[in-house]
């Protein structure tokens, strides 16, 4: 049986193109210096002695600087193609990272983090496309898996290292961000093939060859997006400040959930993916994985609060994204064709930017002024409609094949 696992194991890491393995180790290198992001809170109140008001400010400024950097992003690698994108974004990014160091005003700091972000999160877009170019159709989805499976890795190291140099110098943190950006950009220059403009082969048939603003049924699954994105933001944001308050959990506890989510992901997905890839379509397995997200938020208000509660939730959650997340990154390409691909990929990444602003903020909302039981139930019936709209989508465009083919 062990001889059995391990030989599954190493086939769900067989038959990936080299390059995908290259653009996987090239995010593993940048998202190991992620550090300045989950520590800038902390940073903002502690260190430059803003209020915390100030400092959700600065917060927001980066969400709304993602959702800018995605939209010019995916303009720029529609038009100059997704190899120079990359190369562009990390460098710009991992020098606005060390410059932001040194700004220490109210203002500067606002400015800079807007204008850090917006060079930094236009990596998606282009990052999305790679992805697609460099990889077959029959693995996509587990090309999208590993590079998931690398940032989680990085968010990994980098959380972790962060913690250690904070406590010995914030301004290390920029430093090291920046430089593992810059290095990023370098190890892709250089281990990379060029891939310019216009790709010589296609290798997927388009659903839509239009404008992604034009496509209605790609418009109403990003606007889904949205919804279950805001929910599931409440995994990192709501839920932490829920088991602390609500149900007690010191922080090494609380700490061990969060790492949990990373370490199922990691060793777990490839395989999960390998396994399923190809025996039904995206929004079948999209949809399963937003009503087992459901079933993790309801989990916090039926059971009773405990560890194992705890456990059971996040491990829910997490097999909830693993069955959505990269199903859904593979539908967005589906729909989407070389010359366009840029539109379709900066939508998604704005959909998930816009709820990362939306969905905390809301969520504090509603836990303050109702109750942390509310939210899991609101949040848990959105997932459920989610799930159900995906469904909806899903027979939608079946009828008009059905209908195209007759």
């Amino acid at each position: 049986m062990l001889t059995a696992a391990t030989s599954l194991y190493k086939s769900a890491f067989k038959g990936l193109s080299k390059n995908t393995w290259y653009l996987s180790v090239v995010m593993l290198v940048n998202r190991s210096g992620t550090m300045v992001i989950p520590f800038m809170t902390i940073y903002c109140t502690e260190k430059l002695n803003f209020t915390l008001p100030q400092a959700g400010v600065v917060m927001s400024l980066f969400g709304a600087g993602a959702i800018v950097g995605a939209f010019i992003g995916g303009k720029i690698t529609d038009k100059f193609g997704f190899y120079r994108q990359q190369l562009v974004s990390l460098f710009l990014g991992g020098t606005m990272f060390i410059l932001t160091g040194f700004l220490h005003s109210f203002l500067s700091l606002c400015i800079g983090t807007f204008i850090l972000s917006v060079c930094n999160e236009s990596f998606r877009p282009a990052n999305a496309a790679a992805i697609a170019y460099y990889s077959e159709e029959e693995n996509r989805t587990r090309s999208y898996s590993l590079n998931r499976l690398a940032i989680n890795l990085g968010w990994a190291v980098g959380g972790t290292l962060g913690g250690f140099l904070a406590a010995i110098n914030y301004q290390l943190l920029f430093w090291v961000d920046g430089c593992t950006n810059i290095i990023a950009a370098i190890l892709l220059f250089n281990i990379l093939p060029y891939a310019g403009t216009k790709a010589s082969v296609v290798k997927e048939k388009p659903i839509n060859s239009h404008h992604a603003y034009k496509d209605k049924t790609y418009i109403a699954f990003i606007i889904i997006t949205f919804f279950f994105a805001a929910c599931f933001f409440q995994l990192f944001t709501m839920q932490p400040v829920f088991y602390k308050s609500e149900w007690h959990f010191n922080e090494a506890f609380i700490g061990f959930l969060m790492a949990l989510n990373g370490l199922v992901i990691t060793f777990v997905e490839m395989v999960l993916i390998y396994s399923i890839e190809g025996k039904k379509a995206h929004t079948f397995f999209i949809r399963i994985g937003f009503f087992i997200c459901a079933i993790s938020f309801a989990v916090l208000n039926i059971m009773h609060a405990s560890m194992i509660t705890a456990v059971l939730a996040i491990t829910l959650m997490t097999f909830g994204e693993m069955f959505s997340m990269p199903f859904m990154s593979s539908y967005c390409i589906e729909r989407s064709a070389l010359h366009n691909r840029g539109q379709y990929t900066a939508l998604y990444a704005m959909a998930w930017s816009l709820a990362q602003i939306v969905g905390p903020l809301s969520g504090s909302f509603i836990a303050a002024d109702y109750s942390f039981n509310t939210l899991w139930w609101i949040v848990c019936t959105i997932c459920i409609l989610a799930s159900v709209s995906i469904f909806m989508l899903e027979k939608m465009t079946r009828q008009k094949k059905e209908a195209a083919i007759v």
